[in-house]
């Protein structure tokens, strides 16, 4: 989650208990199953069949590429696309060195994960909503939750390790009847983890052997050299307190 469970239950708490609740998630996760017990008295639940709410209108691509280095490069060309975009990769680090590479590249990046505050997340989310950012850079803090419109493209820049992950991240496009693509980049130590992950999404992805040069990224992605030009993104002041 985006770190609110506290404000949920201190804000559960204030409802009458007499009172109907409903509650509504995309998951039924360990801290929801904490909900329910504290806050719901005999529940009944309902579901939607998996097969019913499969995505028809997104397309999924698994991109092999060579090495590390190779990644970064098909990374850096995708990001620096005409259009938003939201990547994702495993640690808060691996978001925050690549920020730094992406701005001095010239790409409008910023990142969003568990260890900025709420504002920071809030002025991020803002900035990507309105164009301000193009790149959005994250971990799995961004994979569930954020309805972005419009947005057409997310890559996993690190492959999730479990098939629900890969679900939620790729559920950030696609949305209320719009298409999207699904972009996963996989290193070869990586490909029989990313097969089995695919078969347990029942999902079957386009694959292709790939190089930051080909010309086959760019037309699956928009991917195109970046300018090259350092990028500063401005952080508003606040105003003085009046004295």
């Amino acid at each position: 989650d985006m770190g609110f469970m506290p404000q949920v239950t201190a804000l559960l708490k204030q409802v009458r208990p007499e009172g109907q609740t409903m509650l509504f998630s995309a998951t039924l996760d360990k801290n929801i199953d904490k909900l329910v017990k504290m806050f719901l008295h005999d529940p009944v639940a309902f579901s939607v069949d998996p097969s019913a709410g499969a995505v028809s209108t997104m397309e999924h691509h698994v991109l092999y590429v060579m090495d590390e280095t190779d990644k970064k490069a098909v990374a850096t060309r995708i990001a620096a696309r005409d259009g938003r975009v939201i990547m994702f990769v495993d640690t808060k680090r691996g978001v925050d060195r690549l920020v730094k590479k992406l701005l001095a590249d010239g790409v409008r990046a910023s990142g969003l994960h568990g260890g900025r505050s709420q504002p920071q997340r809030n002025r991020t989310l803002d900035w990507f909503k309105t164009g301000e950012v193009t790149a959005l850079i994250a971990t799995n803090v961004a994979a569930r939750g954020i309805h972005i419109d419009d947005l057409d493209l997310v890559v996993n820049i690190d492959p999730p390790t479990d098939h629900k992950d890969y679900l939620h991240r790729g559920g950030r496009t696609a949305r209320a009847g719009e298409s999207g693509s699904v972009v996963t980049l996989v290193l070869p130590d990586q490909r029989r983890d990313m097969t089995r992950l695919m078969s347990d999404a029942g999902i079957s992805p386009r694959t292709a052997q790939i190089k930051s040069s080909d010309e086959e990224l760019s037309r699956l992605s928009g991917a195109k050299e970046p300018s090259g030009i350092p990028v500063v993104l401005e952080v508003p002041q606040q105003p003085a307190p009046a004295k």
